[in-house]
């Protein structure tokens, strides 16, 4: 094992185990880390009175801090730059490492991020939360049948390995009731998204707006849905684009992940409970910007925009 940061919870089981008459290595492999860090953290975070935790873990927060203060302050100013974009901890510090040549941990922008809430910043108001979600237990697809819908299952095994560009995934989200819907594309290699708002759900608006969409990217090759009626329209949008149109099995979510998670963070700024009426033509650009001009560790750091126009010739209508 290799050197970790310790937890304040694992320090008291260091000092317990210590006042139980227990050896280091029996530390260790008691809490799970190497030997080595319970043989430094027995040296740098002993006190006169010997080892005790709140006063080790109080050391090592101090000893962390001040080494982030050897990263330039012209640093800082970059993170925040890009945390203020939305971006999280993660993507900054990979970016940073890729772009910059500069090495700075996630763990050391959270701290900072977190030492900027405490004296009344608002970094952390950028940071995506983590909700769990809700499992769908089945039941009957009470939702009708569409017409000659083709299966997953037949769709060419190449879109799973995520080596071409061209293959999309669409769904819909929704805000209020009775206030429209959003359409969503991504693309799996490149995790590219488009969005645009409908009036209602119907099948001919739904269909029309993912050919407007898409009518102007080149390469075009498969895309997949659910089995929401919305998409009734399916062979006219495989007709006016040329490209294949598939079904996802009901209620496997898992089958268009791709489009799910990119749901997800669009939620950040399209919640569940928006008045779709008030969503304008500039807040979808500014949607589709935060998502697509953010580095992904999926993507090597790379954007998604840097991904699909670094491999085609892409023109999207204004």
């Amino acid at each position: 094992m290799a050197y970790a940061q310790l937890t304040q919870a694992q320090r008291y089981q260091i000092y317990s185990l210590l006042k139980m008459g227990h050896s280091q290595t029996a530390i260790a492999n008691c809490i799970e880390v190497h030997k080595s860090t319970i043989s430094r953290e027995l040296k740098r975070n002993r006190g006169q009175r010997g080892y005790r935790p709140k006063q080790a873990h109080h050391k090592a927060q101090e000893r962390r801090a001040a080494n982030s203060t050897q990263i330039e302050e012209t640093t800082w100013c970059l993170v925040e730059e890009k945390l203020r974009l939305d971006w999280s901890p993660e993507q900054v510090s990979g970016w940073l490492r890729k772009e910059k040549g500069i090495s700075i941990s996630h763990e050391s922008i959270y701290q900072y991020i977190y030492a900027d809430k405490r004296v009344g910043g608002d970094l952390h108001t950028h940071l995506r939360s983590q909700k769990k979600r809700r499992k769908r237990r089945g039941g009957k697809d009470r939702r009708g049948k569409i017409a000659d819908p083709v299966s997953i299952e037949q769709r060419p095994e190449i879109v799973d390995q995520r080596t071409r560009l061209g293959d999309w995934e669409v769904d819909l989200i929704f805000g209020k009731r009775g206030t429209g819907a959003v359409v969503t594309l991504t693309e799996r290699k490149s995790r590219f998204t488009l969005l645009r708002r409908v009036a209602a759900k119907s099948a001919d608006l739904v269909a029309q707006t993912v050919i407007d969409l898409l009518q102007w990217v080149t390469d075009l090759e498969t895309i997949t849905s659910d089995n929401g009626k919305e998409f009734a329209n399916h062979k006219s949008i495989s007709k006016a684009l040329q490209i294949a149109f598939y079904f996802a099995h009901p209620y496997a979510s898992w089958e268009r992940g791709t489009n799910e998670n990119t749901n997800g963070l669009i939620r950040q700024y399209i919640p569940k409970d928006c008045n779709l009426t008030k969503l304008t033509g500039e807040h979808e650009c500014f949607v589709m910007d935060r998502i697509n001009l953010r580095p992904r560790k999926c993507l090597d750091f790379n954007t998604p925009f840097e991904v699909l126009f670094s491999h085609q010739s892409v023109a999207l209508q204004g």
